[in-house]
């Protein structure tokens, strides 16, 4: 796998920080606000052509689901899925409801979240954009890390149907922060885990799952 760090903090747009997206890349960022995770993902998107996708995030902004709505409706996603913290819905409540109106509730699962990636993937891509940015303005300095690693949308991707076939996206859009709290601790007690590798059995115990790329 090749790995860039990339060290231009003045690029004003992603395409331009990240770089082309080739097959088995690796490229690490950090951004002063110039571009969004939006802008990452068309950049993505731009190489993979149609693909499908998966946002965890723990807020998301109104001109960001816009976008992806408008990705969705020209094909350029076909699929999308979202997985958001549970005080969206009462933090956020205009936001959480133009994103149930835009995707429906199928698409979308409310959890304990505070973790940010996204996967695109289709038959000739598995990317992972790793980051700590929201689905939304990021006017201060954020990192980014997109990778093209199957091993690690397939981990990611385990997570995703576990946190998906739980509960529908309606109970857990429409439950009390309280219940989606208690859920959250019974899917990741001591026992489970959506890693079926030995290291996230071992650490599956503290209530943590892992991934590690062998070099």
């Amino acid at each position: 796998m090749r790995r860039v760090i990339r060290r231009d903090y003045l690029a004003r747009r992603a395409a331009d920080a990240v770089g082309p997206i080739e097959h088995g890349m690796e490229c690490y960022g950090l951004s002063v606000g110039a571009f969004s995770l939006t802008d990452l993902l068309l950049h993505c998107l731009d190489a993979t052509g149609p693909a499908d996708v998966t946002i965890s995030t723990w807020t998301a902004a109104g001109a960001d689901i816009e976008e992806a709505y408008r990705l969705v409706g020209s094909g350029a996603i076909r699929s999308i899925r979202f997985i958001v913290d549970f005080s969206f819905p009462s933090r956020q409540p205009g936001y959480c409801a133009a994103l149930r109106e835009r995707f429906g509730d199928d698409a979308i699962r409310v959890t304990k979240n505070h973790a940010k990636f996204v996967v695109v993937r289709n038959e000739d891509w598995s990317l992972v954009v790793r980051t700590s940015m929201n689905l939304n303005l990021n006017a201060r300095l954020e990192s980014f890390e997109i990778s093209d690693d199957p091993a690690m949308a397939d981990f990611l991707d385990a997570m995703i149907a576990m946190v998906f076939e739980r509960r529908t996206g309606s109970e857990t859009l429409d439950a009390r922060p309280g219940v989606n709290m208690s859920d959250f601790d019974a899917m990741t007690s001591a026992g489970s885990s959506f890693d079926g590798s030995p290291l996230g059995r071992d650490v599956s115990r503290a209530g943590v799952s892992g991934w590690r790329k062998e070099r």
